[in-house]
């Protein structure tokens, strides 16, 4: 028969032994919340989280951040350069270690951004650029805008053959990434026509605010005005979908064909059922895991290029066919 004080002391060990390895588990949790604290937050706001293309990119970066350490705020200026001004203000007050912006406009917001730098936050943006003097930006991490315009207009060619046409641009002049979509699908456009029989002839230009509603109007208008209209370059999938509803309204579904830009669900399932003809498409969630490896090798003292830019990718209906996510 054993000595009760074996089973005592046994006990003993069981229970330090047990009791070390919760106690172990408690710290690594309350580390990692620790961490979490000492990296802070990264505040994000952004154009408008409406478009599903900003809330990949929302959502991105909420993802990585916590794989991180780093909380996030993440919310919508509705493209309202007061109240993402606002917002900016209130990351101000809340000392984050980082704002990330996609400017509603890009000159608009330097007073805030500016308010920021004086507060020794650093600011990055994303898809769209602040540009201006005066305004200290860590790095921007962006689509190549205008090599996508560029694939816009060359898209645009081959949609219309060898006859050519009207085309009208349903644009975003607000947003400078617009801008950039813009200029490179004309001069690729422009050097197009030099040699060519039958020229393409950008006819009109109207605002789309980057929405369906208002891309309907623009090409609703475009037609009124130029009833032989051949093509539209739609500066994002939903002003190029609200651009179809109004062909298809008019009758002109056949007669007109939509070049968009984004690659969003909507408009790849688009371009598959023949109602958009291609897109340049982006890589959202490429652009918030990049924001966020920007923001840890900043915090370390490294130093990045200015603007980090991603090609974008044609994507036609034979892409689209064999695209695994669409229906």
């Amino acid at each position: 028969m054993k000595h009760p004080l074996l089973f005592l002391l046994a006990g003993t060990m069981l229970c330090v032994l047990g009791c070390g390895k919760s106690q172990t588990s408690s710290s690594a949790s309350s580390s990692s919340s620790t961490s979490a604290a000492s990296k802070g937050t990264i505040g994000v706001s952004l154009l408008t989280l409406d478009n599903p293309f900003f809330k990949v990119i929302g959502d991105t970066i909420a993802a990585e951040g916590i794989k991180n350490n780093y909380q996030t705020i993440v919310v919508s200026a509705d493209k309202d350069v007061a109240k993402q001004s606002n917002q900016i203000k209130d990351f101000i007050v809340k000392k984050v270690s980082a704002i990330v912006l996609s400017p509603c406009d890009s000159k608009a917001i330097v007073p805030v951004i500016q308010e920021a730098n004086k507060a020794g936050i650093p600011v990055f943006t994303v898809d769209i650029p602040c540009s201006e003097p005066g305004v200290k930006i860590v790095t921007q991490v962006a689509t190549d805008n205008y090599g996508g315009g560029k694939e816009a207009g060359r898209a645009m060619i081959e949609a219309l053959g060898e006859a050519g046409g009207k085309v009208a641009v349903l644009h975003f002049k607000q947003a400078e990434t617009c801008l950039l979509r813009v200029k490179g699908f004309h001069e690729v456009i422009d050097e197009y026509n030099k040699t060519a029989a039958a020229k393409i002839n950008v006819v009109t230009e109207l605002e789309s605010g980057g929405a369906k509603d208002m891309g309907y109007k623009a090409a609703e208008d475009s037609l009124q005005a130029h009833a032989d209209l051949r093509g539209i370059f739609a500066i994002n999938d939903p002003a190029a979908l609200g651009a179809r509803a109004a062909l298809e309204k008019a009758g002109k579904a056949d007669q007109v064909v939509i070049v968009g830009f984004d690659g969003q669900p909507e408009g790849k399932q688009a371009i598959k059922d023949g109602k958009i003809y291609a897109d340049p498409i982006q890589f959202p969630d490429e652009m918030g895991i990049k924001i966020v490896m920007a923001i840890e090798q900043h915090s370390k003292g490294e130093t990045l290029p200015l603007e980090m830019l991603i090609p974008t990718r044609l994507y036609r209906k034979a892409d689209a066919q064999a695209d695994p996510e669409l229906k």
